[in-house]
């Protein structure tokens, strides 16, 4: 075993935390079949939310004192046993909405755990160019939605909804084998506590909490559209939400993870700071396209677009930090995360809000704050890099 097996692991690591979207596109099922009300699934969404910022928050204090490999290997099994509970539970349970709980908490905190893990596994790899390898990381979260969303609707068709509960045993495989990979690949220990910047030390600079808004600004930017992007693509085409789902969702992600994979691949011929500035500005016109187009297909191109606007921003911020930060540890990208699931919280939160009282077009431009102050901070980010 070697670093690249690692690398590989990592990889999968990302498809993991993408799996984690599969009870989304059973709400309907549960919904019709189990009697679980909307309410209920709001819920679910919200509680889904809350554990994962337990998680985050926990691991900025507890992940390096655990280590990386015991920590990403139960982060791997949770996932594998939340996705096995979810097939089975509803069926052993009597109340169904129990079951469902149980099966997405355990997967969340498992996702939580990869979430605030991978990045750091993969930065402390030696290798130069830490930016492409992130932005390549990230891509794989990109293609493992859109295959969560093209063979999950592809089962569907194939075997019937009523068989739905074998498709996430099926997708357990795959974190299951990769706690096994992950058990074996070499890793390099996180930075020892002695020698860590402390939290309170980050804190207590303002550049810090400039990070922290940019990772609240490149949640909200990416899930405030892409979570309306299949209302886009059944307005604009007037197809079924099946249709709509494969058309807006998987536009949007397939184009966040081409840009993510074309940074990950020519990446080394562009500086990150710059780049993060550009994506900011194509965000923004994004935005205001989706809001004011005067056809909805012009609409739902700005909204995939979107897509491809914001797949830097994540993982940009994520490299930088690691540069300004070298000595933060886990707690660094813990925080982080913690921010931009914040961010993905807000953002569509405000959207549906807004949209309830003046539409969506008009929350949509609300919602274009996220990617002007994203771009603010991109722009003073990358003045001090170049006066530095």
């Amino acid at each position: 075993m070697t670093y690249r097996h690692t690398m590989y692991a990592s990889y999968l690591g990302s498809v993991t935390q993408a799996i984690n979207n599969l009870p989304s596109l059973l709400f309907v099922t549960f919904n019709e079949r189990f009697g679980v009300s909307l309410e209920q699934l709001g819920l679910l969404v919200s509680i889904i939310f809350f554990i994962q910022m337990l998680v985050d928050t926990l691991a900025a204090r507890y992940a390096d004192r655990l280590g990386y490999r015991r920590a990403v290997v139960l982060g791997q099994a949770l996932a594998a046993l939340g996705l096995l509970l979810l097939g089975t539970l509803p069926y052993v349970l009597e109340n169904t909405f129990a079951a469902i709980l149980i099966s997405t908490a355990v997967s969340a905190m498992g996702c939580g755990l990869l979430e605030v893990l991978v990045s750091p596994i993969v930065e402390s790899l030696p290798g130069e160019h830490k930016e492409k390898t992130m932005s390549l990381l990230h891509s794989f979260y990109c293609w493992g939605y859109v295959a969560v969303v093209l063979l999950s609707t592809a089962y569907f068709a194939a075997f019937g909804v009523e068989n739905w509960r074998y498709l996430p045993l099926a997708w357990a495989v795959l974190p299951l084998a990769n706690a096994f990979l992950y058990a074996r690949v070499p890793m390099v220990p996180p930075v020892a506590e002695h020698e860590r910047t402390p939290i309170r030390s980050m804190f207590g600079k303002k550049v810090f909490w400039l990070f922290l808004l940019m990772m609240i600004c490149a949640g909200a930017s990416e899930q405030a559209m892409g979570q309306w992007a299949s209302l886009f693509a059944e307005r604009g085409l007037n197809v079924s939400k099946t249709v709509g789902d494969l058309l807006g969702p998987c536009a949007f992600a397939a184009l966040m993870g081409l840009a993510r994979l074309l940074y990950g691949k020519f990446g080394e011929r562009l500086n990150i700071r710059r780049a993060m500035v550009f994506s900011a500005a194509l965000c923004v016109c994004c935005y205001l396209v989706a809001a004011n187009a005067p056809h909805p297909l012009l609409g739902l191109l700005g909204c995939a677009l979107t897509g491809f606007s914001v797949a830097l921003m994540w993982p940009g911020t994520f490299s930088i930090v690691a540069r300004v930060f070298p000595q933060g540890g886990t707690a660094v990208f813990a925080l982080l995360a913690l921010a931009g699931d914040v961010g993905n919280s807000v953002g569509p939160g405000l959207v549906g809000f807004v949209s309830g009282g003046a539409g969506l077009n008009a929350a949509l431009m609300v919602a274009c704050a996220f990617p002007v102050l994203m771009l603010a901070a991109s722009l003073y980010i990358a003045f001090e890099g170049r006066r530095k």
